[in-house]
């Protein structure tokens, strides 16, 4: 009798990547995790090395493949590939190396450009095409920043002789030994360049962002057939499978909580913190200083999401550990944070990279608010873990003050999920349940579905919610008036860092 066939689904974030096998049943049965390096080489600059990352990947998936017998390795049948997003690559087609330092999408040197670029007015007109709006958080400034800062890139792009791509783009590219430059609809419209209802390149915006056709990728629905590629250094070409499924990491984390339907939102806690709603084939125009993108699709018919994005959660918590070492331990905090019966009045922004949505400020800087000489490691570590809760709760206000809905719960994946002292903290200032499920690693689940669907492993959507468990759900215990109080407060210290006019 042959073996399930799995899925091996490459989820590559901001600190590292994640190697998912999946099998029929949508259960993770052997998992790797690789970190990579983080350069600042400037404040406020965040960049990765392209190839530190394919090698990286490289390695995890070898660490997927230990646990499984060798002749079982015939069985993967498909690759899924969940990326961080906006992050930018370019490189020479023939000599596949990157020419620059990959640009990440935390990285704030194009803010400058984009404010200049709203001086001329021109924001509307971007977001009426595109969805988003001017920040340096996008694709567009970096790829031009790029080829005007790296000598004579400009005319070999305009000469076809380099290739730009998301990290999607980039693991295809090496995936597929050079062969294949496709990027998907999601990460597509993450980039300032992408016209999310002619699902196309967009003229009038790539001479805007003065970024040169000739370097961009093919770009498809989510889930299909992108290429063959191989599953180790070592494959032979009769080795290769099907390269099935490709999504930015948010939006394969709303597939893979299976928010398949209008008015269903998941929150992905992450390096950043990013909530999505999905609005279907109606796209909705944020008037609250949300995103409006291209959620996973199957086909060519679009599907629309309201997004926000917070550029700092488990980032802070990293910050705790490696930056003011006060924790040992990402885990930690949970338990200190439970130690004391509140934050002491302390508020923690952590506008290190300044503020997304609904502020968009990107010369905002965190700061401490609140301390006392009673103030100890335990109230910053508590204020640090509830800003992470504050920040999605701001979003949450504004997309459904957008989209005109009400949320009876909000679906919740990633690392920092595991907090419980988080989950019940979100659930008390949202009001709202939070719905914690037993497989959080939602994006990397939701690549391994677009690439099942594609290849036939599932024949619908319907077959991967009957496998759907719920692990916990957190409801809210917190008094109104302590909510509002608290969400005051928050708010106040917010206002008190804007820069922004």
């Amino acid at each position: 009798m042959p073996n399930s066939p799995y899925i091996l689904s490459l989820d590559q974030g901001t600190t590292g990547t994640t190697v998912l096998l999946v099998d029929a049943h949508g259960d993770i049965v052997a998992q790797g995790y690789r970190e990579f390096t983080q350069h600042y080489p400037r404040p406020g600059w965040v960049e990765h090395d392209a190839e530190e990352i394919w090698e990286v990947t490289q390695l995890a998936i070898a660490d997927t493949l230990t646990s499984l017998p060798s002749d079982a390795r015939a069985d993967i049948a498909a690759i899924g590939i969940a990326n961080q997003r906006e992050t930018t690559v370019v490189w020479e087609r023939k000599t596949g190396k990157p020419i620059h330092p990959a640009i990440v999408w935390q990285c704030r040197r194009t803010a400058e450009r984009c404010a200049a670029l709203k001086r001329q007015g021109l924001e509307e007109f971007v977001k009426a095409k595109t969805g988003l709006v001017l920040d340096a958080y996008f694709s567009g400034t970096k790829v031009a920043w790029i080829l005007d800062a790296v000598a004579g890139a400009r005319e070999r792009a305009e000469r076809g002789e380099l290739a730009f791509g998301t990290i999607d783009t980039w693991l295809l590219w090496k995936l597929t030994d050079g062969k294949v430059h496709k990027t998907d609809y999601t990460n597509a419209s993450r980039t300032l360049l992408f016209n999310i209802e002619t699902l196309a390149w967009d003229d009038a915006l790539l001479e805007i962002f003065n970024v040169p056709k000739a370097i961009l990728p093919e770009v498809c629905p989510s889930s299909g057939i992108f290429g063959e590629g191989k599953i180790s250094a070592q494959a032979e070409k009769r080795d290769r499978v099907p390269i099935a499924g490709i999504a930015g990491d948010q939006q394969a984390a709303l597939f893979g909580q299976l928010c398949l339907e209008p008015g269903m939102a998941k929150n992905t806690y992450g390096t950043g913190c990013f909530l999505m709603l999905n609005t279907g084939s109606q796209r909705v125009h944020s008037e609250a200083g949300l995103l409006t993108t291209l959620a996973c699709g199957l086909t060519d018919t679009p599907v629309y999401a309201l997004e926000g994005s917070v550029f700092v959660a488990g980032a802070a918590v990293q910050w705790l550990r490696d930056g003011i070492r006060i924790v040992e331990t990402a885990a930690e905090t949970e338990s200190a944070a439970n130690r004391v019966a509140d934050s002491d009045g302390v508020f923690v922004v952590p506008a290190f990279t300044g503020l997304g949505a609904p502020y968009w400020d990107a010369e905002a800087r965190g700061a401490i608010f609140g301390l006392t000489r009673g103030t100890t490691r335990e109230h910053i570590i508590r204020a640090t873990l509830e800003a992470i809760a504050f920040q999605s709760t701001d979003v949450v206000t504004a997309m459904l003050t957008d989209a005109n809905v009400t949320l009876e719960k909000l679906r919740v994946d990633g690392g920092a999920v595991a907090n419980d002292f988080l989950m019940q903290f979100q659930a008390d200032v949202l009001g709202i349940a939070v719905e914690r499920p037993c497989r959080i690693e939602t994006t990397g689940l939701g690549a391994a579905y677009l690439a099942g669907l594609a290849t036939g492993i599932w024949g619908d959507a319907m077959e991967l919610e009957a496998s759907r468990t719920i692990e916990r759900i957190f409801s809210p215990q917190m008094d109104a008036n302590l909510r509002a109080e608290k969400l005051a407060g928050w708010k106040e210290a917010v206002q008190r860092i804007l820069r922004a006019p």
